[in-house]
């Protein structure tokens, strides 16, 4: 028996909702996206939503509407997939790295103040594991500096940050349905926002930078004309998945309740184990669980991580810091150390969590994990 440390859970409803859309009339561009993005959006409470093709080009949008080019510093957290990164790069501009908060793992609010300069444009704040960042401080550091604040919520669809649903709180915040996320459309992402003007650009962005409305025309061409307005991608996403994913923003509810259940479960489990340190929630906060991550100390993690593997639990680690990887090593990031990032990185392994997981496997789990962790802690 193999466990996963992540993995989608399709029901038969979802896949009748995309047999649907096989025999309509659309597969792509069609009114499946639009239902998709409405549901988003009312969801997080957010006036406009583009869907996209995945969780990348949302963030990629995001840069590009916020008007990140040349030159542009934009502050973010090493701890994250290395596109909360890259997608600055994408526009032209250049990642700056804040260190990270001992407990929550998420970008510090304190750092984020220290690497703002003349040349800073934005912050791009991850929400790591559905755990949302510290928003009051980031936006109040964002007003005084006149900084866009993207919000990196790939983990985040469904969590609350002082009552609000994230998507609600910030200029723009992307979400992504990898099988693994809250929801899944198999591949695919979204921005959400309240400003029309960033809407309108993301929609052109999207989709080559050309549009068929004739608002943004001059009103004089023959009406088979499309028009370029600026270079976009190619990033539009299909009515096929957007069919899935109006099905499973039915379940996302369920999902994250089962997700906090699996996780309190782990926390008892886990609670009298010395060397095994488990997630920090901020006070008024509810994380919607995307993953559950330990650190385990005083025993070495390669080697715990290793023996479960060979036990058949699937951990992970989240996330390699960013800076870490050859690209950046080899562009400029050789002398760039957050040393509570990289301490944290060093201990951490995400254990198996999502909504399919049953009881009797998570029990695998943790006995797993307790005894590879205590073999260790004999034979250090």
């Amino acid at each position: 028996m193999y466990i996963p440390y992540g993995r989608q859970s399709i029901d038969e409803s979802d896949i009748q909702a995309v047999t649907d859309v096989l025999r309509s009339d659309f597969l792509t561009t069609g009114p499946k996206i639009e239902e998709f993005e409405r549901t988003v959006a009312d969801y997080v409470g957010a006036k406009y939503a583009v869907a996209v093709s995945n969780g990348t080009a949302a963030l990629h949008a995001a840069c590009y509407a916020a008007g990140i080019g040349p030159g542009d510093e934009v502050i973010t957290t090493p701890l994250t997939f290395a596109a909360s990164a890259n997608c600055v790069l994408y526009c032209g501009g250049v990642p700056v790295f804040a260190d990270v908060d001992e407990k929550t793992y998420n970008i510090d609010p304190e750092d984020i103040r220290r690497k703002i300069t003349d040349r800073t444009k934005a912050v791009i704040a991850v929400h790591l594991a559905g755990q949302p960042c510290d928003m009051d401080e980031i936006h109040a550091i964002a007003k005084e500096f006149r900084l866009t604040v993207i919000e990196d919520a790939a983990h985040a669809l469904g969590s609350v940050y002082k009552g609000k649903k994230i998507g609600s709180v910030s200029d723009l915040t992307t979400f992504s349905f990898h099988p693994v996320k809250p929801v899944t459309t198999g591949e695919g992402g979204m921005v959400v926002t309240d400003n029309e003007k960033f809407y309108q650009s993301l929609c052109l962005f999207r989709s080559h930078g050309i549009t068929r409305n004739r608002d943004l025309m001059t009103g004089k061409e023959a009406p088979w004309v499309y028009c370029q307005l600026d270079l976009g991608y190619n990033y539009r996403i299909t009515d096929i998945q957007c069919a899935l994913g109006v099905s499973q923003m039915k379940k996302l509810d369920f999902f994250i309740r089962r997700r906090k259940e699996l996780a309190e479960r782990y926390d008892k489990a886990f609670f009298d184990c010395e060397n095994i340190i488990v997630p920090y929630q901020m006070p008024e906060t509810e994380s919607g669980w995307h993953l559950y991550i330990i650190q385990v100390k005083n025993c070495g993690r390669k080697e715990v991580f290793e023996m479960l593997h060979a036990k058949g639990i699937g951990v992970n680690v989240h996330y390699i810091p960013v800076y870490f990887h050859p690209y950046y090593q080899e562009h400029g990031y050789k002398a760039v150390h957050c040393p509570k990032a990289e301490e944290i990185y060093s201990h951490i392994i995400s254990l198996p969590l999502y909504p399919g997981l049953k009881d009797a496997e998570q029990d695998t789990v943790i006995s797993a994990v307790k005894e590879c962790v205590l073999f260790q802690e004999r034979n250090r």
